[in-house]
């Protein structure tokens, strides 16, 4: 499974604006933000496929502000003009000659997407309409955000090896959220709720455990897989979050330097997690919005 979290989108530098050729002499200076994307900016665009009214940047922010007058707008004619940009763009063009990075939350935080020089790309599920700050030359390798670390450790100090829907060289769709820690580390309930599915599983390939907590208020299932369930674990049991529920183990897993915990939410009421491994369809919807609304975040 991929340790990376990170979307890089390159592209050719694009040739066409707003269905105007753009021709490379005499090449257009950044005027400032006037709604026209010039060389040298990062542009969002109201629209996918760079359509819509246009807000273009020569440097980065760290918070666009969400009420007029004082929020960053879209300025350019078309759909979208006179918008916040915070949570409404859906896609860019950076013309400028640095990466720059896009993130879901204010203050270069959270989940992220890379744009090289020349990039034209619509925004990746998860962050088309959840912009909120961009940051023009990122380091390689943004330190987390103070409220993913605190979903990692809050789940006994594990770290996220992969993401939701990251795989890389693994086929299918990951539906979850994979947590490493030591084996043997204690397994904490991310939620409140009631257990309605154990399977303890053996170590090994063929052995895979589950634990599916359902959380009522929020008519979701969070569902654990690999971990070793604790004995005293019941279906009909509820539980809180911080509980221990299970020790970190390989059941599922081919071996022990694989160890993790998967750790996938599912809308409704499901007793097992949708298969990832060899399966080209996504069931499960991005989870960012459900981790959000109990006090995590993930990127």
């Amino acid at each position: 499974m991929s340790t990376s979290i990170k979307v890089l989108v390159a592209a050719s530098a694009a040739m066409m604006l707003g269905g105007m050729v753009v021709t490379a002499t005499p090449a257009a200076a950044a005027a400032g933000r006037d709604g026209v994307c010039d060389n040298g900016e990062f542009c969002y665009y109201f629209n996918s496929g760079n359509q819509g009214s246009v807000s273009d940047f020569t440097g980065s922010v760290a918070n666009y502000a969400t009420t007029q007058p004082s929020c960053y707008d879209f300025k350019g004619p078309g759909t979208g003009k006179g918008e916040c940009i915070k949570n409404s763009a859906a896609s860019v063009w950076n013309r400028s000659n640095q990466t720059v990075r896009v993130f879901y939350n204010s203050g270069h935080a959270g989940r992220h997407q890379d744009f090289a020089p020349g990039a034209k790309a619509n925004l990746e599920p998860g962050l088309k309409n959840q912009n909120a700050s961009h940051q023009f030359n990122p380091s390689a390798s943004p330190s987390p955000s103070r409220a993913e670390m605190s979903f990692s450790l809050y789940a006994a100090r594990g770290k996220i090896t992969c993401g939701f829907d990251r795989y890389t060289t693994t086929p299918g769709r990951h539906e979850g959220i994979d947590l490493a820690r030591s084996v043997g580390a204690n397994v904490r309930s991310l939620v409140d709720g009631q257990i309605i599915n154990v399977q303890h599983g053996r170590t090994g390939s063929g052995g895979l455990s589950t634990i599916a907590i359902y959380v009522a208020s929020a008519n979701k299932t969070v569902i654990y897989l690999h971990s070793k369930p604790a004995s005293s674990l019941r279906v009909g049991q509820q539980v809180r979050r911080g509980q221990v529920i299970a020790t970190e183990s390989w059941h599922g897993v081919g071996s022990s330097s694989s160890a993790h915990t998967h750790v996938e939410m599912r809308p409704g009421r499901h007793l097992r997690a949708a298969k990832s491994v060899g399966d080209p369809h996504l069931e499960n919807p991005n989870p960012t919005p459900f981790w959000n609304s109990q006090g995590y975040q993930v990127r």
